[in-house]
């Protein structure tokens, strides 16, 4: 089954209704990147149980093009991943295209077929070059990657379904398959609002989350014993496929940043996963990238101004990992492997709340 799914009703409690919010700072309406003006998600999710578990998801950022790109900045955590389109954001500090979270195995077709959607828009009727930008994450514990499921249908789907509003999470698009910290997980998104120099200004966090480690929730360590579950190895202790595993941070904000200003939030937006207990293990690829939804029209904010806006991309991050957990379901994939989700109950219980 092939569904695009922009939107869903929320039927597991977000962190912040459990009273898990992190930081101080206070979120966007809707507490997700599309609270960042001009940006839209879409999601495609495959699934044919058991085997195929998989998806992609589109995150458009207005009308980016390559006669109209968006200052931008990635950082690289852990590197052994494939964030194709990133050394040309690095040497030219933009983006071009709009940015798509898929599974390993699909993220070449996914490149191509983002490129032939770009080619078809009027604005790049003459474009001759383009850097097309696809993460990913090894969904592989789940679905059955070789079958490398996401094509341009899905793609096309996922571009083409992408608007504001409310954004799924869990076991939707590129998160379908994905898990981490000893947990099902996926999708999630967080978003928050402060002042920059005057202005109101936003930064939104979308997470592709698939990494090993410890889960910590308030500095806590939570395993999956210890909330009544065990993890997709049976061992119950959270550290299985420590060494399998991938995250991919998408940061937007309109806040007026120049790309050497982005490469300093995709850092922070690395840095965060820390604080959710991220092993950055040998097989991890951990990846920020940061775009900026106003173009540059004079002056970018002082360096010397942006502690808020560090702290609050640390903020939704984290959130949004938390929000990645807490919306996953269950899924029994490929060879019979289960990855449980976080129960929430159980886990404010271990937290004390």
């Amino acid at each position: 089954m092939t569904s695009p799914t922009p939107h869903q009703d929320q039927t597991n409690p977000r962190a912040r209704e459990l009273g898990l919010a992190v930081g101080t700072l206070p979120p966007g309406p809707l507490n997700a990147v599309t609270d960042v003006p001009g940006v839209r998600v879409g999601h495609t999710t495959v699934r044919r149980p058991p085997d195929v578990h998989s998806g992609v998801t589109a995150v458009v950022p207005g009308e980016v093009s390559p006669y109209a790109p968006l200052p931008a900045g990635v950082f690289r955590g852990n590197g052994y991943g494939k964030l194709i389109g990133s050394t040309q954001i690095e040497e030219l500090g933009q983006i071009e295209t709009p940015v798509l979270l898929t599974s390993t195995l699909s993220a070449f077709r996914a490149a191509d077929a983002l490129v032939g959607w770009m080619l078809e828009r009027p604005e790049c009727r003459r474009t001759l070059s383009l850097n097309p930008v696809v993460g990913e994450c090894n969904d592989g514990r789940l679905s059955d990657i070789r079958s490398r499921p996401v094509g341009e249908a899905e793609v096309r789907a996922a571009l083409d379904g992408a608007r504001g509003g409310p954004v799924a999470e869990g076991c939707v698009g590129g998160g379908t398959g994905l898990g981490a910290l000893g947990f099902k997980a996926g999708m999630g998104t967080a978003s928050r609002r402060f002042a920059l120099e005057g202005r109101t200004v936003t930064v939104g966090a979308l997470v592709q989350a698939n990494f090993g480690g410890v889960l910590r929730v308030r500095g806590t360590p939570v395993t999956p014993a210890d909330v009544g579950v065990r993890d997709g190895d049976g061992s119950g202790d959270g550290s299985g496929d420590a060494e399998i595993g991938s995250c991919v941070v998408v940061i937007a904000t309109d806040a007026p940043l120049d790309a050497r200003q982005l490469g300093r939030v995709a850092r922070r937006a690395v840095f965060a996963l820390a604080r959710t207990g991220a092993g950055y293990g040998h097989g991890s690829g951990d990846y920020g990238l940061a775009l900026a939804t106003r173009r540059a029209t004079g002056s970018p904010a002082a360096d010397s101004s942006l502690d808020p806006l560090f702290e609050a991309v640390l903020d939704s991050t984290e959130e949004a990992v938390l929000n990645s957990l807490l919306a996953a379901t269950t899924t029994t994939g490929v060879h019979g492997r289960t990855l449980h989700a976080l129960p929430a109950g159980p886990l404010l219980a271990r937290l004390g709340s």
